[in-house]
C-alpha cells in the first residue's frame, strides 16, 4: 500500500519528532527536541529553515489563528507567532526537571500532552489554559490519535510496550473505560507516535523498530508495515493539501548512522492510497 520512500531531509537529528502539516501555509513543522530547535519546509518554494531555537521543544500544535503552541521543559508553554513568544504557562511543578513529550490538539480546541519520566503524566490542556491531569506513573506517554468518529481516543505509552485505546467524550474532553488496542511486546520495536487516517487505521512509529505499522480499528492486527533505514523512528504525520503523503522523523539519540541505521536522523516521506486527516487546531486563551 505505501510506495515510494523518499529521504526527504537527509539530517541527523538527534531527536527529530512531532512532524505537523500546517494547510494555512503548505508547510510542515517538526522538532529536534533535546535541541530546542524548530523547523519548517515550505512546499512552494522548496526551502527548509530553522525558524525557532531555545528550550527544548517535546511538542508542538497549531492554533485557530494559525500561531504555534510550544510545549517544553518544565511544563512551560508558549505561543509562537513567526519569531514572537507568548508565555501561557510558565512551569507544571511536577514537571520540573523533566519535559513535555508528544502532544495533540483534540475536538473543541484542547491539548492533550504527555509528560517525560520519572513522573510521567497525561495532561489535558483546556481552553482557559487550566491544566487538568488525565493519567499518571506514566511509562513514557507518547502519540495520541483520535478516531474520525472521535469515539474513541488512542494513546501509546512506550515502556509499557502497549497502545491504549480509551472512550472519548468530546464535550468534556474526557477518557474512560481504558482497554489495551495494542500489545507490542515481541514485536518489532515500541510504540511511539501515532497518527489515525481517514478510515479510521491507526498508524504507529516503532522506537527501536526501524518501521511504522499500520494496525486495523477493529483489533489492532498489522495491516501493513513500512521498513524504515533508522532504529529510532519517533513520530509520524500526514500532510500536503491532499493528506496522501505521509511524513516520518526518526532519531540519532547521540549515536552515529554506524549504529543507528544509514537514514537515523533524517526526515522520511512516502506515499500512501488512503488519506490522513488534518489534525485538530488548538484554541488555547486566556482571555476565555
Amino acid at each position: 500500500m505505501p510506495t515510494q520512500l523518499h529521504r526527504f531531509i537527509d539530517q541527523a537529528y538527534e531527536t527529530g519528532e512531532g512532524p505537523l502539516y500546517h494547510s494555512d501555509e503548505d508547510s510542515l513543522y517538526w522538532v529536534d527536541i533535546p535541541n530546542g530547535h524548530l523547523y519548517r519546509y515550505d512546499f512552494a518554494t522548496d526551502t527548509r529553515e530553522q525558524c525557532y531555537s531555545g528550550a527544548p521543544i517535546g511538542g508542538v500544535t497549531i492554533q485557530t489563528d494559525g500561531s504555534l503552541l510550544l510545549f517544553k521543559e518544565h511544563g512551560t508553554i508558549t505561543q509562537w507567532n513567526d519569531g514572537e513568544e507568548t508565555v501561557l504557562l510558565p512551569e507544571i511543578p511536577e514537571v520540573r526537571g523533566s519535559r513535555f513529550n508528544d502532544v495533540i490538539a483534540g475536538p473543541h480546541g484542547r491539548v492533550y500532552c504527555g509528560t517525560m519520566p520519572p513522573d510521567g503524566r497525561l495532561y489535558r490542556l483546556d481552553r482557559d489554559g487550566s491544566i487538568v491531569e488525565l493519567l499518571s506513573a506514566v511509562e513514557i506517554s507518547n502519540g495520541l490519535g483520535f478516531s474520525p468518529d472521535t469515539e474513541h481516543v488512542y494513546f501509546a505509552e512506550t515502556e509499557a510496550e502497549t497502545i491504549w485505546q480509551f472512550d472519548f467524550d468530546v464535550e468534556s474532553g474526557t477518557f474512560s473505560n481504558r482497554q489495551v488496542f495494542v500489545d507490542t511486546r515481541g514485536d518489532q520495536g515500541k510504540p511511539d507516535g501515532v497518527t489515525v487516517d481517514s478510515e479510521g487505521y491507526v498508524w504507529s512509529a516503532r522506537w527501536n523498530g526501524g518501521c511504522v505499522v499500520r494496525h486495523h480499528p477493529d483489533d489492532g492486527r498489522v495491516v501493513d508495515r513500512v521498513d524504515i533505514p533508522a532504529r529510532k523512528v519517533s513520530s509520524l504525520t500526514f500532510g500536503t493539501p491532499d493528506y496522501d503523503q505521509a511524513f516520518v522523523t526518526t532519531a540519532t539519540a547521540g549515536n552515529d548512522r554506524s549504529v543507528e541505521g544509514d537514514g537515523a536522523g533524517a526526515l522520511f516521506r512516502f506515499a500512501v492510497d488512503t488519506s490522513g486527516v488534518p489534525e485538530y487546531r488548538s484554541q488555547i486563551s486566556l482571555d476565555e
